[in-house]
């Protein structure tokens, strides 16, 4: 199973509390909403300081993959997310209030529904890398290929299979949304 998400068909929506926009890359199930999916990945765009949305028993992880950077406080505590591509995990129901440092930003973001069925890993990787089960791949600086797709920054491909081979031209984020790690160690022929 091959599944093409385009960036140029995603539309912009308010967050949850409206302080930013969101465009969702994939959720499921499919057609889920904000208080129903087990598994969503976006990208958020945050323009100004303030505080991040709550979701109730979720789980997620916060790349910045455009702008400076963030500091955070997560349930009270200080957490610095300076610097880009570096995915960084927290609880989606505890306050967050998030400061830029300089200017906005565009952040990936995987959430899950905490004791849900999926538990999503996230990488970001560049090069080629042989893929494992079920993935999503979003192009995240740069183009890519994978089973016959070419990616451009923010396109994304669901692969339901084993064996496909990626090549990053850029930075891209590899989305493991069931079955084994999604960057499999097998040997690339």
């Amino acid at each position: 199973m091959i599944r093409v998400l385009p960036a140029s068909a995603r539309t912009a929506v308010p967050w949850k509390n409206g302080g930013g926009v969101t465009r969702e890359i994939a959720c499921w199930p499919e057609g889920a909403g904000m208080s129903d999916f087990v598994c969503r990945v976006s990208l958020a765009e945050v323009a100004a300081d303030g505080p991040f949305s709550a979701f109730p028993d979720v789980d997620r992880t916060l790349t910045v993959v455009e702008g400076a950077g963030m500091d955070l406080t997560v349930d009270g505590e200080r957490r610095l997310v300076d610097t880009r591509f570096e995915p960084g995990d927290f609880r989606g129901d505890v306050p967050t209030d998030c400061v830029l440092l300089d200017g906005p930003v565009v952040n990936l973001n995987v959430m899950w529904r905490r004791g849900g069925p999926t538990v999503p890993t996230v990488a970001v990787v560049r090069g080629r890398l042989r893929l494992g089960a079920e993935v999503l791949v979003v192009a995240l600086d740069g183009t890519a290929e994978v089973a016959g797709v070419t990616l451009r920054p923010y396109d994304a491909v669901q692969l339901g299979g084993e064996g496909a081979v990626l090549h990053a031209h850029g930075r891209s984020a590899v989305i493991g949304i069931g079955g084994p790690d999604p960057a499999a160690d097998a040997p690339l022929a």
